[in-house]
């Protein structure tokens, strides 16, 4: 008999070898007949006899043909296994198979974990690469089609009689689209779109699939999981996976995996729809708190410009508004101001002193008593902050413009001649809320055909920039851009100042700037050709 060498170990260690050895041992000749095989492997290989050649998977029956004889691994069944050669005194060679099935198992289970691993990772980055609803349940529909299932269907929730879908087919097709079955004809549908857990796929009938949630060119559903897609507090829709009839069915496994990217796409979705419902709220807010579009008023030219400072958002602390005349007040009233502050709280209390003023608007033939009674409203409030503004009354004379300028605390205004002569209207006043008693003086300017009542706030002769980029814009430098802007339209004067103070600040810092110009017209305005829209100026 031959004397067996020592058996390899799993461990690397070596352990003495019998005929009882634990791992199949096959001792074959240089010719390839097998000389001798202990119990193990008879009962593995059971067609492998003593004195023939290796009858044994053709991995281990070419053993013979490699010298010199090197390691060689392959499957036996269902089983896995290495051969390890060992050369005998005799030259005989002896192979010890040992049995790697389950380490060869636990190998394929973690390279198979770190690939949902990696799935997962990159799913959640592409899932949060946007804050778009519909861009986020494309991009699920899409990684669950690739990675998951043949088709992937997303569906929002809605108390609408249609279902939104994102559907991704068998062959990468996105689309958007809407069923009108209802969810309780499909099994676990309706329970995922209130966020309960999901029905095991094996508990779903895939011949129940309704036709609306099979996509065009399918073919036979063999496998469905329907699978409920998490929020932040209230669900964010479902997934449903559908696989083709001549695939296998999704396992636990599979399902686990659909569970967890459902988890991150519902999240994302949710983020996404939490995101436009707070943007939608704002805009709408922010519409309210923006300066308003200026137009004429009982022919008198009106126009404004608001550039937020640069670390805030579209909203700020400047503001200004144009109230047409009532039964109570003939006259125009423009106002102009500037709440300490900038942002988003600024904003808030420009609005509350809008509203204010407009509740006001009875008593606007009265300066002084309007800014009394704004100033009362301010400090009786909880806000500390204060404002400045200038109240502008206007009205059409013959050709020319009537002003009556009140300001409180706030930059004088500037009258533009037609002859580019710039004047300071003598207005001077106390701030609003601050002081229990304010004062104010209010100054009569006429403004022929032509000329313009330039009002502004600080943040136009503070703004800073320049050559030096440090340097502020100052009243000098406002002056001399008025000056350009004689016998310009109320518009014109607008967009002239905005220019110069922008290409003076350049990308530097600044504060929220407003102005507003009022022009007294150069005359009326002559029909255009299509009968709606302005044209030109009559001499």
């Amino acid at each position: 008999m031959t004397s067996f060498p020592d058996a390899p170990s799993t461990d690397g260690a070596s352990t003495p070898s019998a005929a009882t050895a634990p791992h199949p041992l096959i001792v074959l000749a240089p010719d390839g007949h097998v000389v001798e095989l202990n119990p193990a492997a008879s009962d593995l290989l059971p067609a492998a006899r003593s004195g023939q050649s290796l009858s044994a998977p053709p991995w281990l029956a070419a053993v013979d043909e490699r010298l010199p004889p090197e390691p060689v691994s392959g499957a036996v069944d269902d089983r896995f296994f290495s051969a390890h050669p060992s050369v005998l005194p005799d030259g005989n060679t002896a192979w010890w198979l040992v049995d790697e099935t389950a380490h060869r198992s636990a190998l394929e289970e973690l390279e198979a974990e770190r690939g949902r691993t990696r799935f997962l990772t990159e799913a959640s980055s592409a899932l949060l690469a946007s804050l778009n609803v519909s861009r986020c349940m494309e991009v699920t529909a899409r990684l669950a089609t690739e990675h998951l299932a043949d088709a992937a269907l997303v569906v929002a929730p809605t108390a609408a009689k249609k279902l939104p879908l994102v559907v991704c087919d068998h062959l990468g097709e996105v689309t958007h689209t809407t069923a009108a079955g209802a969810p309780e004809t499909v099994p676990g549908l309706a329970e995922a779109l209130r966020g309960f857990p999901p029905v095991p796929s094996r508990w779903i009938d895939p011949a129940a699939a309704p036709h609306w949630l099979v996509p065009q060119g399918f073919g036979e559903v063999g496998s469905l999981v329907i699978t409920p897609l998490p929020g932040h507090g209230v669900p964010a829709g479902a997934l449903v996976l559908l696989r083709r009839s001549h695939k296998a069915a999704f396992t636990a496994a599979e399902e686990a995996l659909a569970g967890l990217f459902a988890a991150r796409a519902g999240a994302a979705m949710s983020a996404a729809r939490l995101y436009a419902e707070q943007n939608s709220i704002s805009d709408t807010l922010m519409r309210e708190l923006l300066p308003p579009t200026l137009r004429h008023v009982q022919g008198v030219e009106f126009a404004g410009g608001y550039r937020p400072s640069k670390d805030s958002e579209r909203v700020g602390g400047d503001f200004y508004d144009v109230h047409p005349p009532t039964e109570d007040s003939p006259e125009t009233l423009a106002v102009l101001g500037d709440v300490a502050g900038k942002g988003l709280e600024a904003a808030v209390l420009t609005g509350k002193i809008r509203n204010t003023l407009h509740a006001l608007l009875p008593m606007a033939d009265d300066h002084d008593k309007m800014l009394r009674l704004l100033n009362n409203a301010m400090r009786n409030s909880h806000h500390t902050r204060f404002t400045t503004l200038v109240l502008a009354s206007v009205r059409r004379e013959n050709g020319d413009v009537l002003l009556r300028l009140t300001s409180a605390g706030h930059p004088t205004p500037l009258i533009v001649r037609g002859d580019g002569t710039v004047e300071e209207a003598d207005t001077r006043g106390t701030l609003i809320g601050v002081m229990p008693t304010i004062t104010s003086r209010t100054a009569d300017i006429r403004l022929a055909p032509g000329e313009t009542c330039l009002m502004f706030t600080d943040g136009v002769t503070e703004a800073r920039g320049g050559p030096l980029g440090d340097t502020m814009f100052g009243e000098q430098r406002l002056r001399r851009a008025a000056q350009d802007c004689a016998g310009m339209p109320a518009e014109a004067v607008v967009e002239h100042i905005q220019m110069v103070a922008s290409q003076w600040i350049g990308g530097g810092l600044h504060d929220d700037i407003a102005l507003m110009a009022i022009t007294a017209p150069r005359g009326a305005h002559l029909s255009a050709v299509d009968g709606t829209t302005r044209g030109r100026y009559t001499a």
